[in-house]
């Protein structure tokens, strides 16, 4: 008769080990540590990038801009063009775009608002007609411009200064922080335009498999077709939509229509807020302009009618659904990046929202609503699967069945 061996005390722990219930109770403490330490990372990081703003800001500018510019870089080293002069090229080409972009804006707009303060009796007058309907707004209103209007204008020392007209002007009158941070911006611009393809190739080929190759090589390639398509579209659709509004204000008779023109343009990178923004100030220098209000308001009404037809017809028929993103996470991206970084932030805010969808989408989303109400873990599962887990039978082991 065959001698039974004794029991194995190592299989004394396999039931607890494999018991779907521990498994679940272990993967959910994973789970929460995870989304803990997440949650603090998120709230943590705003603040980080506000405080850090001087280094932050002109990285992701500096980044975003060269994203923007790699579909030109890449026809230049298609042709030959060795990467560094290729990449210089690109640097210089945006420099004379910006520049060119400040003589237009910047430079009249200094100008025209010095103006400001001697014009408050016209927008006053103006204004009276419509103040008529509202007493109690009118009274407030009349209050505070004639406190405005009978302060005397004294002479500012900087009022005798001639506006930049150049961005080596700008920089040579702005602060230190501000030159070290567009040198700075200029120079990481520069040196990742002149790695970019080598950099590309080294992140595609050092993957350890196939697949990880080819999604890396399609991440990096889908940041830089949506990025440069994003910004190149809208950068001709802001400058036609800048073009015909410096035409009407042309025509309506009102100075510096370029520089209207340019802030209509500039603003309408900050979708929703930017042209109401623009709106307004096109009212306020009309008011300033002309004695009549319904002429004064006429170029606010051009232009937002303008932008009407852009935004519902023109933008939706040449963009197409490739880069459709969520109203509402336009909205909050704009108001955090603007709160981050000011003016500068909202301008950037809807590329940073284009890369973070781009590089979620291929590194996957945390299942957040199905730790909190469903299986426990911060990854997607099947709810059948889990149930049948969690209420299969815990198999038997027989410990006494006889060795072979």
């Amino acid at each position: 008769m065959a001698e039974l061996s004794p029991p194995d005390p190592s299989l004394a722990d396999i039931p607890e080990a494999d018991d779907p219930r521990v498994a679940l109770r272990r993967d959910r403490l994973l789970a929460a540590l995870t989304l803990t330490a997440g949650a603090a990372f998120l709230l943590g990081v705003p603040f980080a990038l506000k405080a850090g703003a001087e280094f932050f800001m002109p990285t992701t500018i500096a980044l975003i801009v060269s994203l923007a510019l790699i579909p030109v870089l890449e026809w230049l080293e298609r042709r030959r063009v060795p990467s560094p002069v290729a990449a210089l090229f690109c640097v210089m080409l945006f420099l004379l775009i910006a520049n060119v972009a400040l003589a237009a804006i910047v430079v009249p707009a200094t100008e025209f608002f010095r103006l400001l303060p001697s014009r408050i009796g016209r927008i006053q007058a103006n204004l009276a007609p419509l103040l008529d309907l509202y007493s109690s707004l009118e009274r407030y209103a009349n209050r505070t411009l004639r406190q405005i209007a009978d302060t005397p204008v004294r002479p500012s020392p900087s009022a005798a200064v001639a506006a930049p007209s150049s961005i080596v002007e700008l920089a040579a009158t702005s602060a230190p922080a501000v030159i070290i941070q567009t040198l700075y911006a200029i120079l990481v611009a520069f040196f990742f335009l002149s790695g970019w393809t080598g950099m590309r190739q080294r992140m595609i080929t050092r993957r350890a498999s196939f697949g990880g190759a080819m999604a890396t090589a399609r991440v990096l390639q889908d940041m830089v077709d949506d990025v440069s398509s994003y910004l190149g579209t809208i950068t001709i659709i802001n400058v036609a939509l800048g073009l015909i509004v410096a035409l009407a204000v042309y025509a309506l008779g009102m100075p510096f229509p370029l520089m209207w023109g340019g802030i209509v343009a500039l603003l309408n990178y900050i979708p929703y807020f930017g042209p109401v923004v623009a709106a307004l100030l096109l009212a306020v220098g009309g008011l300033m302009t002309f004695s009549d209000v319904w002429t004064a308001l006429a170029p606010p009404a051009i232009m937002y009618g303008a932008h009407l037809i852009e935004a519902n017809v023109v933008t939706p028929l040449i963009v197409g659904h490739r880069l459709t993103i969520n109203p509402v996470m336009i909205l909050v991206s704009i108001s955090f990046w603007g709160w981050v970084w000011g003016t500068t932030g909202a301008l950037l805010a809807v590329p940073i929202l284009i890369i973070v969808q781009i590089v979620l989408a291929a590194a996957g989303k945390p299942d957040v609503a199905g730790f909190l109400f469903e299986h426990g873990t911060l990854t997607r599962a099947h709810p059948e699967g889990i149930a049948a887990r969690a209420d299969s039978p815990i198999p038997p082991v027989d410990r006494e069945s006889p060795a072979a």
